[in-house]
């Protein structure tokens, strides 16, 4: 009991982003919970999987807290006959009621923990892999067989040799009943649905690239058009966006349910297609969270999804030998007019960027909503001096993205919120600005140098 009470705090307090989640193996514990606690647990499928609770049918520890008490986590039961695993708490509790087949006085607890000790020898050994009970006849139905079959390795017996005061047909009826009732879950495949989730990306790769051929970037035509109307396009856009959305969100989280090697959690394939995917749909995330006159989006607005993908890449390329030559390579520097910006969130860092110039200079936003500018009045408290810094800050990530080729060219199409930034920032430096990012944006150029991959971006 109190190792499940010790993992539950566990799984409140820490972080498992970059730690594994602990798995609790409990001998003859008895119910620790009620209801609310129970479904509290089943709601996050991650923590469910993190306790396994072993029971013998000889032992009358687990089944003394009856009244109020519910069960959580995957049950082993065993007995001579076998062992099986169930997840049902109702079923669990039938079983927990059903199976013991101890005396029902005080009763030694010394040979009980033995039962335990050599259940795990033989399970290390395999020996209780080893089929013992009688199958079913054929013509059972094979969902009631299955059923059968496990329960009889918990030590009931079959139906027509049930336990005295224990109606094993009801137990097995009624087991068949919810699993019946259960939504039909297909088995977990990362790589399934990814050829359908091609055709949507080929309809945003078509949206990017007419933007680019209308002097405008992907990102602030669906920001400017979400606010004015949409088109039929647009609309489209939308669908293919939320279809993407509801089947990366179900990939990852269906990955966090399955056991992992450690930072393992999508196949490369899988995970270089969720990468695509965070690099072209979070940017309309973006725009949506600052069109509602929001701000602080990697904080306060970014979805978990997206941070998990950014993370499992992150962990492959650790795992990955380092290239002998450092900077970007010629194919990554001609093909930067038509790739994705490598940090999904670029676009956040810029929005923020920009709310520092309006508070320097005074200008409000105009899709800023009342609460998000008197937000604003309380940061034009901050000085003068550490807003600048932050911008200088920006201006260096910014830097460092282009020496590696990291950002699209488009961030220099004339209507970019980039290039706005820039306007303004200029403002607020003075012509005599001079950096390493304002010496290489000043000359025009440089901008086409860039999109054709033959810019020569020296160190800062």
């Amino acid at each position: 009991s109190v190792a499940s009470l010790f993992t539950l705090s566990l799984l409140k307090k820490i972080n498992f982003k970059n730690t594994e989640r602990p798995l609790c193996i409990t001998f003859g514990s008895p119910l620790i919970g009620d209801e609310d606690l129970q479904e509290a647990i089943s709601k996050y499928a991650a923590w469910n999987s993190c306790f396994l609770h072993v029971v013998s049918d000889q032992d009358p520890v687990p089944r003394v807290l009856f009244n109020g008490y519910q069960p959580f986590g995957t049950f082993l039961m065993f007995s001579k006959m076998g062992c099986s695993c169930f997840e049902d708490p109702r079923t669990i509790l039938e079983l927990l009621k059903a199976t013991y087949s101890g005396s029902p006085g005080n009763q030694d607890p010394n040979p009980v923990f033995d039962v335990y000790g050599t259940f795990v020898k033989d399970i290390n050994r395999k020996v209780i892999c080893k089929d013992t009970t009688k199958l079913p006849e054929r013509t059972t139905q094979p969902l009631r067989a299955c059923i059968i079959t496990q329960i009889v390795a918990t030590g009931l017996k079959q139906p027509e040799q049930q336990r005295q005061n224990v109606d094993v047909n009801i137990i097995i009826k009624e087991t068949e009943k919810r699993e019946k009732l259960k939504p039909k879950r297909e088995a977990f495949d990362p790589t399934k649905g990814l050829n359908d989730i091609k055709v949507n990306m080929a309809f945003l790769e078509q949206y990017k690239k007419l933007s680019i051929d209308n002097g405008m970037g992907y990102y602030d035509r669906y920001k400017i058009e979400s606010c004015n109307g949409m088109t039929t396009i647009d609309m489209d856009l939308e669908r293919y966006k939320k279809s993407l959305t509801i089947y990366w969100k179900d990939m990852v989280d269906q990955a966090e349910k399955r056991p992992q090697t450690v930072g393992a959690f999508l196949r490369t394939r899988s995970l270089f297609g969720g990468t695509n995917y965070r690099r072209m749909i979070e940017p309309l995330d973006i725009a949506n969270y600052y069109n509602k006159g929001l701000s602080d989006y990697i904080n306060n607005g970014r979805s978990e999804h997206y941070e998990k993908l950014e993370q499992w890449l992150k962990e492959m390329k650790e795992t990955e030998k380092p290239s002998s030559s450092s900077g970007p390579n010629d194919l990554k520097k001609q093909n930067v007019k038509s790739s994705l910006t490598e940090d999904s969130c670029f676009w956040a860092h810029v929005e923020e960027a920009l709310i520092l110039c309006e508070l320097l200079t005074g200008r409000e936003s105009s899709a800023m909503n009342k609460e998000s500018s008197k937000k604003k009045r309380k940061a034009s408290a901050m000085d003068e001096e550490s807003s600048k810094k932050k911008l200088v800050e920006f201006e260096n990530y910014v830097y460092g993205l282009m020496k590696n080729y990291a950002v699209s060219s488009e961030i220099f199409l004339p209507k970019s919120s980039f290039m706005k930034w820039w306007g303004e920032y200029r403002e607020i430096m003075g012509t005599s600005c001079s950096s390493p990012l304002a010496n290489l944006i000043k000359n025009v150029e440089n901008h086409k140098e860039y999109s054709k991959g033959t810019l020569v971006i020296p160190e800062m």
